[in-house]
């Protein structure tokens, strides 16, 4: 753990917002590029879940990414992630300015990334996650690492941490198991900070 920082499960306690780089995070970094200028990418359903479940338990949801891509907003849409920020030359400043927004101090947000470009954002947020295939610099800086690599279920294994951690993985995972309707309505954790 880095100085000054507290510890993984500690700072979840406070997260309710969970902004997420694109290529190397939700994606493995593959980047397909056809003769007309296509850009296809890949991203895992059981990712897109996970960030289903943070969703219904009340965490704000957020992209930020240095590439711009029509692909990356057809996801969010998809998943109905509603803060955006394509194009960040600044990822530390652009989640600085989504926590601003938002009235969320940066202690109360977690960032996932996979490379150099991440750093800023990692540093100021609460609490710092990398997937298990993230660059040597991001893991060490990291306050949390997945066991699963970018675009392969790294996004998942940190809802399910973090739903644990909070109390809330077994309501959830029994509310889908007996069919619920009430899946729209938050799982709230006991005593949000």
């Amino acid at each position: 753990m880095r100085p000054n920082r507290l510890p993984a499960r500690e700072a979840a306690q406070h997260l309710r917002l969970l902004a997420l780089d694109v290529d190397g995070t939700l994606t493995d970094g593959s980047i397909w590029i056809g003769t007309g200028g296509e850009v296809m990418k890949a991203f895992s359903v059981h990712d897109g879940f996970g960030l289903t479940l943070l969703r219904e338990a009340g965490v704000e949801l957020a992209i930020i990414t240095g590439r711009r891509s029509a692909i990356v907003q057809a996801r969010a849409n998809e998943l109905r992630i509603r803060h955006v920020v394509q194009g960040a030359q600044d990822k530390g400043a652009a989640l600085l300015a989504l926590c601003a927004q938002l009235s969320i101090e940066p202690r109360q947000a977690a960032f996932m990334g996979d490379d150099w470009p991440d750093l800023p954002a990692m540093t100021l947020a609460g609490l710092a996650l990398a997937p298990a295939d993230a660059t040597l610099a991001v893991r060490e800086h990291a306050d949390w690492v997945s066991t699963r690599r970018a675009g392969d279920g790294a996004v998942r294994e940190f809802a399910e941490w973090w739903l644990a951690r909070r109390g809330l993985l077994a309501d959830l995972l029994a509310r889908y198991r007996s069919g619920g309707t009430d899946r729209t309505a938050p799982a709230r954790p006991p005593n949000v900070a």
